[in-house]
């Protein structure tokens, strides 16, 4: 990648849309390329003292983790961790906000912007928040890069389970695994 940003060396996703689906049991997920195929599981580890996400290939591989930096760490900042080199790949921060979700992904030493994920709409995040069953509406996203162009979209889908579709129409500067363990982490810990 151009930006220096480091890879991910267990798994390379190489398609420009991927489906990520909730279970209905618990907050489990797992991430579908173009034709299906599981290319990505993740799942929240429940009670841990700071929230865990371990994720593995469509094999079963541990491929990287997801762990937050803080004890409930509703807004607070999430490393994203190669399993087979240890080392800290990008870091995931949110500015918790009752107008707009924003996300952040970060490069782990110099703090540098890579991309950020904004929820699309005020009025949608303060009914999502604010009103009896807003939970249920789906959410809507949009991935910029550093420099604030368009990279691509996560959109929410109404059903018994959670499940968004992800279109990346330009990852030239931001990772992939980045953005769908992202939709992952951020439907777990928004509690959607």
């Amino acid at each position: 990648m151009s930006t220096g940003v480091r890879e991910i060396t267990g798994i390379t996703l190489d398609d420009d849309s991927y489906t990520v689906e909730q279970s209905l049991v618990r907050n489990k997920y797992k991430a579908m390329d173009a034709r299906g195929n599981v290319v990505l599981r993740g799942k929240q580890k429940m009670f841990k003292m700071k929230e865990s996400f371990p994720f593995t290939d469509g094999d079963g591989n541990d491929v990287f983790s997801v762990e937050a930096g803080g004890i409930v760490d509703v807004a607070g900042n999430y490393t994203l961790t190669d399993a087979a080199t240890g080392e800290p790949v990008v870091v995931l921060d949110n500015d918790y906000s009752l107008l707009q979700d924003t996300w952040r992904i970060r490069d782990p030493d110099t703090e540098a912007l890579i991309a950020r994920i904004d929820s699309r709409g005020a009025l949608v995040t303060l009914a999502r928040n604010n009103i009896p069953f807003g939970e249920l509406i789906p959410h809507k996203y949009e991935i910029t890069d550093a420099d604030g162009s368009h990279v691509g979209n996560i959109d929410g889908q109404l059903g018994l389970k959670d499940r968004y579709e992800i279109t990346i129409d330009d990852a030239s500067s931001v990772p992939k695994e980045a953005i769908v363990a992202a939709a992952m982490v951020i439907d777990a810990i928004q509690g959607n």
